[in-house]
């Protein structure tokens, strides 16, 4: 029994559809509150691996999935807050919960008696007559605990536990550090004259960081992809754009207070003996068991099918800027701090497309009511406006959504502004996930953005890349909202990390359809739909400077791929590391990783995608397959292909086997033909390469699946 005291978080939450009670939330409140909740999730736990009865799905497999309401439901809050609207004392609170809340994960999974419980229910699971559902939550819990050590030896258990808890503070930490340089970090800019090149809504946008960090006399280029990159790609101001690109890409490691470079390298080492005391010789074999590709090699087999014909286009990519840059006068070699601009002028020769012509027409407003509009045609959704819902900052819009029939399938929070105490990047989570074992649970699932807000009484406006960004969360969470699960273990984008992306970036799809910019895409200030031929010149330049995009991405993965692989990082220094491996990739001089070591949050501020950032190419491949079946069908809202997606991808959770999942929907294994050509890798734009033809992608067979611990957001790419 939970003593709630004057603790809201441990009280009934009273609000329309038990949302949190956040005007009550103080950050001295979670401490007491997850001392009380997992006291009380403990004793659950006692009670089923004590229980006298013989182990039963009922009073094992279905207790445990069902225990530790309060925590799960006071850990979604917490994560939540601390990643979108952070303060000191919630940081202070963050750093003490997080060796804790791994203890008390790893009290769970390594106990003994629990285990025991478990492991004999599977090794008769062919005899238990389970439903298919019942049987996958019984395999995925049964994976959850070996793979935490519940297997190892009593020693190896007990060192077990101490890595996870040591990690779960590091990562903290990581995370921590980077959103101090992302929130204080800039160029400051007082003459009006230094802002040579940038357009109105950029000036706007960085008077309004400026005014967010007390400087209302002032501009601010803040290390926020969705103000630095528009400012390397606009200013005219050569020696401010290299130092607001050093900036950006130094982040973790801009004071020697939070440098980020000993906490990665400590992070490697434990990595390392956590997958030694499995067993395994890297934390990338360790890690992969519990994906889609398996092995390091089948990561290895995509990644280099992309790197060569990336590469040399990247080659092409920069011929053309250096000829451009000469033909402006310039005498110097391109940089890194030079691409971006030199790419926005020779898209505006090449293809006629100035992204200030194009952002008047990406009201965000609109473009989040294009994506309510598709997710409406596909799948018979309405977004209803809720001004009246609790939410945890004024930029946070609430949302009930319905169904077809009318009747309620979930809450959607819309929180996609900048701000100081919010980290950086775009990710999709949840306060509540979707199930129904122990009567209807609706989601609550939040989408974070970090786009450039706009001074009060003026439209923000989005890049084309901002558009796809916030597509991209929307899949996400309409991968949440339309889970129909009945074990919350097994809800929503509880899957396999490398299946994850899939129903988010195919939604990238629909972004950039004619009919929807027609319909949707409507200038700022006249009104005025697109014209159509605008929207043939944007598609027409879909896919300019992926040479750049891919190069900067997938010598990330192949990093990421080098790190985890190593079996002795002991002391490793990670920035010697990441010089050295560059080095031996070929990474072209003028393209830096879209996210060095330092600031790595996929890697280094969590445990889910590292030896896994590969995982978004993985995807692409899925997602560029999948968008041809609606090309097929001739019709990118066509009911038949929608369904399917529905019932195989987006409904499903983790109660399919992902591989079996994507062939029931798609009748067939993906193909890689379509990602390389909407890349640009192939055809009469790409630069010759090795291979004729690529064969279709053999997805694995596998029942295995993976769970985000609760409620930590899931960051993207």
């Amino acid at each position: 029994m939970i003593e709630a005291g004057d603790n809201p978080l441990l009280q009934p939450w009273t609000a329309p559809f038990g949302l949190p009670p956040f005007e009550r939330i103080e950050p001295a409140h979670f401490v007491p509150a997850f001392d009380a909740a997992m006291r009380a999730h403990r004793a659950e736990i006692a009670a089923i691996a004590a229980n006298p009865d013989p182990p039963t799905f009922a009073n094992t497999i279905a207790a445990l999935d069902a225990s530790g309401r309060a925590y799960v439901r006071i850990s979604h809050v917490f994560r939540n807050l601390a990643a979108s609207a952070t303060s000191p004392d919630l940081q202070a609170a963050e750093r003490e919960l997080a060796p804790r809340t791994a203890a008390h994960a790893n009290a769970i999974l390594l106990d003994a008696a629990l285990f025991a419980r478990v492991d004999a229910l599977h090794g008769r699971r062919d005899a238990l007559g389970l439903a298919p559902e019942e049987r996958k939550l019984l395999e995925r819990l049964h994976l959850d605990f070996a793979y935490a050590g519940a297997r190892l030896a009593p020693e190896a258990r007990r060192r077990a536990g101490e890595i996870g808890e040591r990690l779960a503070l590091l990562t903290t930490t990581f995370r921590q550090n980077v959103l101090q340089d992302e929130a204080t970090q800039g160029v400051v800019i007082t003459d009006e004259r230094d802002l040579a090149g940038l357009p109105a809504s950029l000036r706007e946008a960085a008077r309004e960081a400026a005014r967010q960090h007390g400087r209302p006399d002032a501009w601010f280029i803040s290390l926020s992809r969705s103000i630095v990159t528009p400012f390397l790609a606009w200013s005219d101001r050569r020696d401010l754009r290299e130092r607001a690109f050093r900036l950006w890409t130094r982040r973790g490691e801009l004071d020697d207070a939070r440098d980020n470079r000993p906490v990665a390298r400590e992070i490697l080492k434990l990595r390392n003996e956590l997958a030694r005391l499995h067993g395994f010789s890297s934390y990338a074999d360790y890690a992969l068991t519990d994906r889609m590709a398996k092995t390091p090699a089948a990561v290895a087999g995509l990644l280099e099918r992309v790197w060569g014909p990336a590469r040399e286009k990247a080659r092409i990519e920069r011929d053309a800027l250096a000829a451009t840059a000469r033909s402006c006068g310039a005498t110097h070699a391109i940089e890194p701090w030079d691409w971006r601009y030199y790419a926005e002028k020779v898209r505006r020769a090449r293809y006629d497309l100035d992204d200030g012509e194009v952002k008047p027409y990406f009201v965000l407003d609109r473009m989040l009511e294009a994506a309510f509009d598709c997710a409406g045609r596909l799948f018979g959704l309405r977004f209803v406006r809720r001004p009246d819902l609790p939410v945890y900052h004024p930029d946070v819009r609430a949302y009930e959504v319905q169904g077809a029939d009318g009747r309620t399938v979930g809450v959607f929070l819309s929180d996609n502004f900048m701000r100081p105490t919010k980290r950086g990047g775009a990710w999709m989570s949840s306060f509540r996930d979707q199930s129904r074992a122990h009567g209807e649970s609706l989601p609550v699932i939040v989408n974070n953005n970090n786009f450039a807000k706009a001074p009060d009484g003026v439209p923000t406006l989005l890049s084309a890349d901002d558009v796809r960004t916030l597509f991209h969360e929307f899949g996400h969470g309409l991968h949440g909202l339309l889970s129909q699960v009945t074990y919350e273990r097994l809800s929503g984008t509880h899957v396999l990390r490398d299946f994850v992306e899939l129903p988010s970036q195919l939604f990238e799809h629909w972004a950039f359809d004619p009919g929807v910019l027609e319909r949707h895409a409507r200038h700022a200030d006249t009104g005025e739909p697109i014209p159509h031929e605008l929207v043939l010149r944007v598609r027409s330049a879909r896919r300019f400077n992926q040479g750049f995009e891919t190069v900067e991405y997938a010598a990330c993965a192949l990093l990421d791929m080098a790190l985890h692989a190593s079996e002795d990082p002991e002391g490793v220094d990670v920035a010697a590391f990441e010089t050295a491996e560059l080095a031996r990739i070929g990474m072209p001089r003028e393209i830096v990783l879209r996210h060095r070591l330092p600031h790595f949050d996929h890697l280094f501020g969590g445990n889910g995608y590292a030896a896994g950032y590969y995982v978004y190419l993985w995807a692409e491949v899925l997602d560029a397959d999948a968008w041809d079946a609606f090309a097929e069908a001739g019709d990118v809202f066509d009911p038949a292909v929608a369904q399917r997606l529905l019932r195989y991808v987006y409904s499903s959770g983790g109660t399919l086997d992902p591989a079996e999942a994507y062939r029931a929907f798609r009748g067939r294994d993906a193909a890689i033909e379509p990602m390389l050509a909407e890349r640009g890798l192939v055809g009469d734009e790409a630069p010759a390469w090795p291979f004729r033809r690529a064969p279709r992608v053999s997805l694995p067979r596998t029942r295995r699946a993976v769970k985000s611990p609760p409620g930590r957001p899931r960051p993207t790419k």
